[in-house]
Formats: C-alpha cells, sequence, structure tokens
C-alpha cells in the first residue's frame, strides 16, 4: 500500500514540477522562519535553569511609586537585615553591573571586562562548577578572587592559577578558585572579588540606592511575609529615626517626603524575561521583540498553509476521477485521507529538511541581528521540531484530505465536480488570508522604518559627533578630580582638540544616580544627579535657557548652586524658578539656571528631572568620574585621536588600553534593538510577499488552466484579449481588497501598541496603508495579468477540435 501510494506521489510531482516546488519553498521559508523563532525563544528561557535552588533566590527590588521600580535595594545596613529577618537561608550583596579593569600578573596584562564584586555568599546563590578550588573558600576573604576558566587561561596558560597573587585595581589578591561558566547564567562574570566588602563597611549606616540584594528564602512559599518584613524594617528603622531626627511625626514626615519604599521580590526564574530595570549585569531580554518575533514566525508558517492548503484543493480537481474511481473499487473514506496525509508527510519532510538547510546557512546573520551564539542542537529543540512538523502535517494535511475524500463519486465521473463551489470558498478563504497577513507586514514595516528613522534623526538637544568619551579609570592614592584637571591642561595643547571637560555621567552609558529634590512643602522628587565641570554643557551642546551656566569665576557654583532640567523645574510648580532655595542631598542649593531638557536613556524613556551641580560640591561625586569628554575639530578627526591616545598612554594610564567612543553613536546604542527590529521586519516581510506571490501565481495559474475550453469559446465568439483580461482578473482584484481590507485593523491596533513603548513617537500616518495598498495590488495585477495575458494566447483548434 504504502509502495502504491508513493509511486502516485512520484507520478503527480513529475506532473507538478513548478507546484510541487513552490509548495515545499514555501512550506521551508514559513518552518524556517519558526525555526529561528525558537531557537531564540528557548536560548531567553534558558538562563538560570540549571541553577538548582533557583526557586528559593530573588533579587529586592524597590518600588518608589508612580511606576518607578528601581533593580537595586534599599541597601538596608546588613547588621539589621540579618539580625531581623528569620526567613532568610542566606542574602547577599552586590553591584549591579560589571567592572572593566586589567588585571595583572607576573608583567603580563588583561583587560577583563565582566568584573564582578559581591559578598563571599555569591557562589552559594551561583554555583558554578568549580575546576579548582571550591566554592566556600574561593571568595571567603577581602583579598581572594576567583576567576573564570577562560580568565585563568589568559592570564596563567597552563600554569596552575591557584595560590598565585595577581594585581587588580591597585590592589593584590590571591586566586582561590577557578570555575566554568557551562550554562546560561543572570550573572556570568570572568572575575568575582569581595571589593564591595568594604563599602559596606564604610556605608553600614547608610540607606542609600546603591547595591544589588539577593535573599534565599528557607521556603519559597515565604514571599509575602519577606516583603512585609522589609517594609516594616524599612519604617521603623528608617522613616521612624528620620521623622523623629527632623521632630515630625512620621504623618507629617510622609507628607513631606512621600510613601515610604516597598519591596518587591523578583524570582531568579523570572529575571531574565523581566520587562524592566534588572538587578543582574547579564540584562535582560528584549521580551516585547522576543515576543514580536514569536508572533510573526507563526504569522508566516500560518501563511505557507494557507498556501499549501490552497495549492492541494485547487490541485483535488486535477485529481478528482482518481478519488472517484478509487472509491467504487472499494477505497474507503479513511483510506483516501490516510494516502492524502501521507503525501502531505513527505512533502513537509522535504520542507523540515530544507528550512533546516535555510536555518543552518543563515544564522550567522541571525546572530549577529541578535548578537547573540544559537546553534541548531539541544534536545528541547528536535522534540519542538518534531511536534511542529506533526502540526503543520496536521493542519495543512487533514483539511484537504478531509475535503478530497468527500468527493461524490457520479458527480466527479459525469465530469461535473468543476463547478462544483465547495473547494472554491475554502482557497478563495485561504487566499483573502494570505493578502490580510501579507498586508499587516508591508504596513508594518513601514511603520517601524518610519520609527526608527524618527528616533535616529530627532534633536536629542545635545551634540556629540564631535565629541569623544575617554574612559578615565581612578588611581590609588590619587584625587580623581585633580588627576583630571592636570589631564585638562595637557589635553587642550594637543592640535586640534576643542574643549576638555568632565562629568559623572556619560550620555549613553549605564552610570547614573538619583536622590530626592524638595522644595518648601512639596512632595519629594527623585532626581537624577548629575556631577558636571565648567563648559560641559557648551562642550556637548545642550542649552541653558534661563538664567546662567555655573561659572568658574563664581565660587559658590562649586559649593551651593545648581541647575535644574526643564522637568525638574516644573515639580517646584514656581512661575520663574530661578533663584529659589531647594533642599538636596541634606543641603540647601540655589537654583541658578534652567537646562533644556535632552534625552540622556533613550527615546522609550521620557525625560525625568535631572539636578546639575559641580562636582567639588559633592566629595563622593568626585569618585565618580569615569570620563572625560574631548571636543576635537572635524579637521584630520584620525591623526587628533591618534595624537590623544600616545599622550594618554604615555602620560595618563600606560597599564589600561586608551578606550573612547563618539557619543553619538554611544547614544546610538540605546535604539540599536530597535534598528535590529526594523531589519527583521524588513526581512520577515520580503519572506511574506514571495509566500504570497508563490500562491497567487499558483492558484491563478490552476485557475485559469481549468477554464482554458472557456477562454477557446469566447475567444471563437469574438471575445477580445482586454475583456478576456479583465473577467480573468477581477476576482484576483476583490480578493486583494478584501483582504487589504481585513488586515489594516490588527495591523493598526498592534503597531499602535508597539509605539506604546515610546516617550517619543511618530503618530500612525495614512502612507503605510495607502502603500501597502498600492503595493498589493501591483503584485497581484502584474501576476494574474500576466498568466492571464498567457493563456489568452492558446491555440482555439487544440481546445475545440473535438467539440
Amino acid at each position: 500500500m504504502l509502495k502504491n501510494w508513493t509511486n502516485i506521489f512520484i507520478y503527480h510531482i513529475k506532473n507538478n514540477k513548478l507546484f510541487t516546488a513552490l509548495n515545499v519553498l514555501g512550506l521551508s521559508i514559513g518552518i524556517a522562519g519558526l525555526i529561528f523563532a525558537i531557537l531564540y525563544w528557548n536560548d531567553e528561557h534558558s538562563y538560570d535553569q540549571w541553577n538548582p535552588e533557583k526557586d528559593k533566590i530573588y533579587s529586592v527590588m524597590n518600588n518608589l511609586g508612580g511606576g518607578n521600580i528601581w533593580a537595586v535595594s534599599s541597601a538596608i545596613p546588613a547588621p539589621i537585615l540579618k539580625s531581623t529577618t528569620s526567613y532568610l537561608d542566606e542574602y547577599c550583596y552586590f553591584r549591579t553591573n560589571y567592572s572593566k579593569q586589567t588585571i595583572q600578573y607576573h608583567g603580563k596584562t588583561e583587560l577583563v571586562d565582566k568584573i564582578l564584586t559581591a559578598q563571599s555568599s555569591f557562589f552559594s546563590f551561583f554555583p558554578f562548577e568549580f575546576i579548582r578550588g571550591n566554592a566556600k573558600s574561593a571568595i571567603h576573604d577581602r583579598n581572594s578572587i576567583a576567576l573564570s576558566e577562560e580568565t585563568a587561561s589568559r592570564l596563567f596558560k597552563d600554569e596552575n592559577p591557584m595560590g598565585k597573587q595577581v594585581r587588580y585595581a591597585e590592589r593584590i589578591f590571591v586566586v582561590r578558585g577557578v570555575y566554568r561558566l557551562n550554562e546560561k547564567s543572570s550573572v556570568m562574570p570572568s572575575a568575582v572579588t569581595t571589593v564591595i566588602e568594604d563599602d559596606l563597611e564604610k556605608n553600614r549606616e547608610s540607606w542609600g540606592l546603591n547595591y544589588g540584594l539577593m535573599l534565599k528564602l528557607k521556603n519559597a512559599r515565604d514571599t509575602t511575609a519577606v516583603i512585609k518584613k522589609l517594609d516594616q524594617i524599612f519604617l521603623e528603622e528608617n522613616y521612624k529615626k528620620q521623622a523623629k531626627a527632623e521632630g515630625l511625626d512620621l504623618e507629617s514626615f510622609i507628607k513631606r517626603y512621600g510613601e515610604p519604599i516597598k519591596a518587591q521580590l523578583l524570582p531568579l526564574t523570572s529575571a531574565r524575561l523581566y520587562n524592566g530595570n534588572t538587578p543582574f549585569a547579564e540584562g535582560s531580554a528584549n521580551v516585547i521583540f522576543l515576543r514580536i518575533l514569536i508572533g510573526l514566525s507563526i504569522l508566516i508558517l500560518l501563511l505557507s498553509i494557507a498556501n499549501y492548503i490552497n495549492l492541494a484543493t485547487a490541485n483535488a480537481v486535477k485529481r478528482a476521477k482518481e478519488v472517484g474511481v478509487r472509491k467504487i473499487v472499494g477505497a474507503s473514506k479513511l483510506q483516501i485521507i490516510m494516502q492524502f496525509v501521507f503525501e502531505t508527510i513527505l512533502i513537509t519532510l522535504f520542507s523540515v529538511l530544507i528550512a533546516l538547510v535555510i536555518v543552518e546557512l543563515s544564522l550567522p546573520f541571525y546572530n549577529a541581528l541578535l548578537n547573540k551564539n544559537l546553534i541548531l542542537l539541544g534536545n528541547q529543540f528536535y522534540v519542538q521540531l518534531v511536534l511542529v512538523f506533526i502540526l503543520v502535517v496536521f493542519v495543512s494535511g487533514v483539511i484537504p484530505a478531509i475535503y478530497i475524500s468527500n468527493f461524490e463519486v457520479l458527480k466527479v465521473l459525469k465530469g461535473n465536480f468543476s463547478r462544483s463551489k465547495s473547494g472554491i470558498w475554502l482557497r478563495n478563504g485561504m487566499l483573502v488570508l494570505q493578502f490580510a497577513i501579507a498586508t499587516f507586514f508591508i504596513i508594518g514595516s513601514f511603520i517601524v522604518y518610519q520609527q526608527v528613522n524618527f528616533m535616529a534623526e530627532k534633536d536629542l538637544g545635545f551634540k556629540g559627533a564631535q565629541v569623544i568619551d575617554i574612559s578615565f579609570k581612578s588611581k590609588k592614592g590619587k584625587g580623581q578630580f585633580e588627576r583630571y584637571k592636570a589631564i585638562q591642561q595637557e589635553l587642550q595643547k594637543i592640535t586640534g582638540v576643542e574643549a576638555v571637560s568632565a562629568a559623572s555621567f556619560s550620555i549613553g552609558g549605564i552610570e547614573n544616580s538619583w536622590a530626592g529634590l524638595h522644595y518648601k512643602t512639596h512632595q519629594e522628587v527623585i532626581t537624577q544627579q548629575m556631577g558636571i565641570d565648567f563648559g560641559i554643557l557648551k562642550l556637548l551642546g545642550i542649552q541653558v535657557i534661563k538664567g546662567r551656566d555655573l561659572r568658574e569665576e563664581i565660587s559658590s557654583d562649586t559649593i551651593s548652586n545648581v541647575l535644574l532640567n526643564e522637568t525638574a523645574a516644573k515639580t517646584l510648580m514656581e512661575k520663574d524658578p530661578l533663584n529659589k532655595i531647594i533642599n538636596w542631598q541634606d543641603g540647601n542649593y540655589k537654583v541658578v539656571g534652567i537646562v533644556k531638557d535632552f534625552n540622556f536613556f533613550g527615546l522609550e524613556n521620557k525625560i525625568g528631572p535631572m539636578i546639575f551641580y559641580h562636582i567639588k560640591a559633592q566629595s563622593w561625586s568626585q569618585s565618580e568620574m569615569h570620563t572625560i569628554s574631548v571636543k576635537i575639530s572635524s579637521n584630520d578627526m584620525p591623526q587628533t585621536i591618534d595624537n590623544i591616545g600616545k599622550f594618554w598612554k604615555t602620560k595618563v594610564d600606560s597599564e589600561y588600553p586608551f578606550e573612547y567612543a563618539f557619543v553619538d553613536k554611544n547614544f546610538a546604542r540605546s535604539y540599536k534593538k530597535y534598528e535590529n527590529q526594523r531589519d527583521l521586519f524588513a526581512l520577515l516581510n520580503i519572506v511574506v510577499i514571495l509566500i504570497a506571490v508563490f500562491g497567487l501565481f499558483a492558484l491563478a495559474s490552476f485557475s485559469m488552466e481549468r477554464r482554458l475550453r472557456e477562454i477557446a469559446i469566447r475567444k471563437t465568439l469574438g471575445a477580445e484579449t482586454n475583456t478576456l483580461l479583465k473577467g480573468l482578473s477581477k476576482q484576483y482584484v476583490i480578493f486583494c481588497i478584501i483582504g487589504f481590507l481585513i488586515g489594516i485593523l490588527p495591523a493598526y491596533l498592534l503597531l499602535q501598541k508597539w509605539l506604546e513603548n515610546f516617550a517619543f513617537r511618530i503618530d500612525i500616518p495614512l502612507l503605510p496603508f495607502f502603500a501597502a495598498f498600492v503595493c498589493l495590488m501591483f503584485l497581484t495585477l502584474t501576476i494574474v495579468l500576466a498568466k492571464a495575458y498567457q493563456v489568452t494566447k492558446i491555440d482555439v483548434l487544440r481546445y475545440l477540435k473535438y467539440e
């Protein structure tokens, strides 16, 4: 039986080579798209799944109200946390970002870009496999350092690193352990130290927002009790004591400074897919992009299946008599269904194999687009591939098979089946669905393109095209600000350097700091702190629109005068905010200027309140200087940068590599992911149009070939070519219009939802809808009229000689 089915299958392939090829290629592209999405989905969902105690580990988040949830803890002093929480097995403070520094051993220097500092309990939360030493002793004191296998190999080659001394951050550390990073994790450091213990000791009484905090619960079900306990600690130990110190009762204190911070617990298992600020250095997945990719891939596969069903039911007309004869000789409906499902299995199997080839060849491009390293391996992936195979066979095989098995024998053998409407509605419905999906993709591609272009061209409020930020590492025992001032004088002597300044922030970087700002009895406003040196605003092209900039000749500008941006100034609710006294960092400061709002974090975020102060006004701010900004002339920029680099290596830091980035390019990274979405949408749009073209061409060919005798008769009766073309193409134009009308509503709603991710966005224009309609109509008419014109040139005698 199988041999007979196979022979029939091969016979029909030989007689329908083009349409079989279109079927296989369409399904292959659809399945390949879904495989890409599955690989990406699996990768993002694999983070931390290896961790044996992942269900007990949580990160403390802080809800500041108004939708502001911070990824760093309220830094409850460790002694208080330890003594008052009985639900904890362990806790661990850690820095939420990696440090990029050099590590030296015997005169050899390696730049390591993922150095993490955490408490000694870190490896209890992330129990990586240790190939040398063990998790308990690896970072048991402040002079210990644990290295990843890759870092140890770079530093020591084949030498045993255990007990060896290395130099990092101008200190000597002893290597106590070497671990292996086998699986994806929310934290994947190249080296781990306990330098944070020095900070914790120094700030043991502080409640500042500085660190990440992980908790390991004794019982995973105690989350509600732990949150309640953390909120109680913050209220009792912080708010009530501050209120007492200011001579206020708790209610008055809350009215002035706002509600106490509320704790939230983020499970480690959800950290990678958390849609917000993440406390872990590896960052979070682009959840929206992931969902979009899965949704679009399913749509493309659905389009491919619709294409297959269309061709299968159209081809059924040619096989109607075969089915009728088989029914007369005794074939049951089930046998006919099984035969056609068997053929679908073979077609789908070929399609899956070709899809795997497409994926393997395209993976380098796909990995570059997503900044991933995906591979076609894994038991989970193979199981999913089998499930996709079964689903495709069921949907694309069973429906046409049932349709074909229901042919009425007498009607088929009399030759009247072609007049039946039973299959026409299904095919027409599938064709309309294809047009609707194509409409969605074309409109989506236009709107995503316009939004990304809007982001790239928008005035950001600063000018960074000729400004480079140079990485500026601190030196032990040397004042960072004093070092910078000496370097500033030398840099200004280099030909091509127009200006040099610095700040405790870098536009497009990750450094940022926040604190509460108060004015009169108004409620506290969480404000971004921007430590600056004189001239940095002018260097970056940031405008002061009211009042004045901070000036070197005015001594109070380094002590008690500040600037506010427009957003912060509005919170004062004063018509003229200049010369008003605000309370910030436990001191009173005078507002001497208003800075025009500019984008710091990216266009998906609203511009928040900012306060600008001279770096010397806050001693802690001087240590936060990690970059020096240099504006260079547009003439011979490469030579100027080369001269700066030579000066830097010889006079500033011979150990750390000279690193710089143009400010505008650094900021552009904030919307790089949206550029990737634009490129992917454009690529998928091409794929969708190709599949739709395959289906339309094949269906038009089948449809018109069935009408060859009708065309011959009409030509004999004197019908002109134009009249025939109009009649043959009319129905496809109608289907195109119906599909377009169906597709525009979901396209509008879903893209409106996507645009809600941006604080600065375009309004959806009419142009994409008009362009989609024109594009679809052009493709439809081109394909249909080309095929129609071909069939109108038939030899009339060939089709009428037996009539």
